[in-house]
């Protein structure tokens, strides 16, 4: 199978992954490489809001760019198990190579493999607490995958409380169809956050028992969040708060 190839561009102490085009696929401060340089794989870590990584608790990513995303989940703890599932070998090559991502880490699973095949797979499922989806091809048009089979596939590897977050396109024919999509494998338990640079819009969405929090804990959690791992996490929950409906008086999905 014939893969994009990978190349490399760098601006202002900021290197960035290309996949055979000028569209970005991930980027990393080179005088910062643990940290998150962009604001939608931010967004991306907006689980933490609701989960506690703990002892055996296990994060999947699907699409592993410049490896920004498993790289900081890494480092959350010491005891968080990681495992990214790339189908292109050479994407997996540059994410050690020229994004520090620590590939011989215990802790720390890169899988060569098509995400829909992996999340397909009966083996795989009910084994992860999170799901983080990040499926772009070169053109960048769209997530390379979108179907409602594969967000079940989705729903069915994430255990019996997890949460999903990913990255769309929100000015692509695309958006559309994924949120439906998402919707249905997620019986409704979507949210989204605001439209950022580049058009990225992220949804996130739960699995398990009801969720209701008020926005007074929510805070405090965003608050402490920012403390421990340094994310913007206050502004998560405003945004949330301001582009979803029927969130006035506390979050309730």
């Amino acid at each position: 199978m014939a893969h994009e190839p990978v190349n490399f561009s760098e601006l202002r102490g900021v290197r960035y992954l290309h996949l055979g085009s000028e569209w970005i696929q991930g980027a990393m401060r080179l005088n910062s490489p643990n940290s998150i340089e962009l604001e939608y794989a931010e967004q991306m870590m907006g689980w933490l809001l609701f989960l506690e990584p703990s002892i055996n608790f296990e994060v999947l990513q699907l699409g592993l760019g410049t490896g920004t995303l498993s790289k900081f989940c890494h480092h959350l703890n010491n005891d968080i198990q990681v495992s990214a599932v790339e189908i292109n070998p050479a994407v997996i090559v540059a994410s050690k190579v020229m994004f520090d991502l620590p590939i011989e880490s215990d802790r720390m699973t890169v899988i060569q493999d098509d995400a829909l095949a992996y999340v397909k797979n009966s083996k795989n499922y009910k084994t992860k607490d999170v799901i983080q989806v990040d499926l772009y091809d070169g053109s960048a048009s769209g997530p390379a995958l979108s179907s409602l089979d594969f967000y079940k596939g989705c729903a069915n590897t994430l255990k019996d409380t997890g949460v999903i977050t990913v990255n769309l396109f929100g000015r692509h024919s695309s958006f559309k169809e994924n949120i439906n999509n998402i919707c249905e494998a997620f019986e409704d338990r979507v949210l989204l956050f605001p439209e950022v640079h580049d058009c990225n819009v992220v949804a996130i969405a739960f699995k398990g028992p009801p969720l209701k929090v008020s926005w007074k804990d929510l805070n405090a959690r965003a608050n402490d969040i920012t403390k421990r791992w340094g994310l913007p996490a206050s502004k998560w929950v405003r945004g949330i708060k301001k582009v979803n409906a029927r969130q006035d008086s506390c979050l309730a999905i």
